[in-house]
């Protein structure tokens, strides 16, 4: 198995067909321990139980950094280590750039991008200590070609930021032995966007994506599993495109 005696924290991974809990499930059953945290509480430690007694759910708002440096305690006084984080929690908003609102802006902004550092630097002192470790972000195909499906520009925005920001991360956490790479998912069929997509915009999607389908959060969670596990041993500041061709650079 890729991640024996490894441990995660996956943040955004309580809801049970999303990204995060896809990458829960499959981290789980290549021999990691997971630590899943979630700004709903409950659902987290729920997910948790779902994934059996080795794993733990944790409440945490990763827009407030006192919440991310209480959860990644509660973690490391669980697991005593943290191996591996995957920056999962996100939200999107469709609205036109015209429209976007100072409230808006900023909680996306804030949830997407600013809760990456927050959560990154949560973790930072433990992983630089042991001169080890693997972070890895959620962007989105929408920082790549300008949103143009079901988020707006300021979800763009938040994206692209997150690029720029793990980039710096593993320029200056490569000395530490820290790995920190992106991903960037094209239309994934989530809870997020079920039942957002009517069936004339659906042929019109996958007119334009080669592998003719929408994703499947198995197909990222498959990314995030290679970017985590020593496969990737000689990775970092990478972005990696899972969007069946959607955008070919």
């Amino acid at each position: 198995m890729l991640l024996t005696n490894k441990t995660a924290v996956i943040s955004g991974a309580a809801g049970a067909r999303g990204i995060g809990f896809a990458t829960a499930k499959t981290f789980a059953a290549q021999g990691a321990r997971v630590a899943i945290l979630d700004l709903d509480g409950v659902g987290a430690k729920s997910a948790a139980v779902e994934l059996g007694p080795d794993h733990i759910g944790v409440a945490c708002d990763v827009t407030n950094k006192a919440d991310c440096e209480r959860a990644m305690a509660e973690v490391l006084k669980a697991f005593g280590q943290v191996d591996i984080l995957v920056n999962n929690a996100g939200i999107t908003q469709a609205i036109k750039v015209w429209d976007i609102d100072p409230d808006s802006w900023d909680r996306i902004q804030d949830v997407n991008l600013r809760g990456v550092l927050y959560l990154s630097q949560a973790v930072m002192p433990h992983m630089r200590a042991r001169k080890s470790g693997a972070i890895s972000c959620m962007s989105s195909v929408s920082a790549q070609r300008g949103g143009g499906i079901l988020g707006g520009a300021h979800y763009s925005a938040a994206k692209a930021g997150v690029l720029g920001l793990a980039k710096a991360m593993a320029r200056e956490l490569g000395n530490d032995g820290i790995r920190v790479n992106c991903v960037t998912p094209g239309l994934i069929q989530t809870d997020i966007n079920a039942g957002k997509i009517s069936d004339e915009k659906r042929v019109e999607i996958l007119a334009g994506i080669p592998l003719n389908r929408l994703g499947v959060p198995q197909d990222v969670a498959n990314i995030f599993l290679f970017l985590s596990s020593d496969l990737s041993g000689y990775v970092t500041g990478a972005v990696i495109d899972v969007n069946g061709g959607m955008l070919i650079h």
